[in-house]
């Protein structure tokens, strides 16, 4: 698995657990939990630095090995 991550692939599993876009100004996406009250911004660019990377799972409250998780995990069927 890999290391790095992009943007794309960081927003979509934030989503999964229950983030939602907020809105997008330029290549920044600003996303936020209500449950949580957290609010959290995405570069939406092709490789995430590792300090970014990391800011952004800090932020959210989760590990690296949840990321990886989410974003290598099929969508379950909800049926």
């Amino acid at each position: 698995m890999s290391k790095t991550f992009s943007g794309k692939q960081v927003v979509k599993a934030l989503r999964r657990i229950g983030y939602v876009v907020d809105h997008q100004r330029g290549s920044h996406i600003f996303m936020h939990n209500l449950e949580k009250n957290i609010s959290v911004t995405v570069p939406n660019h092709k490789e995430l630095k590792k300090g970014t990377l990391n800011s952004v799972i800090k932020k959210v409250k989760i590990t690296l090995n949840e990321l990886k998780n989410l974003v290598y995990s099929k969508m379950k069927n909800p049926n």
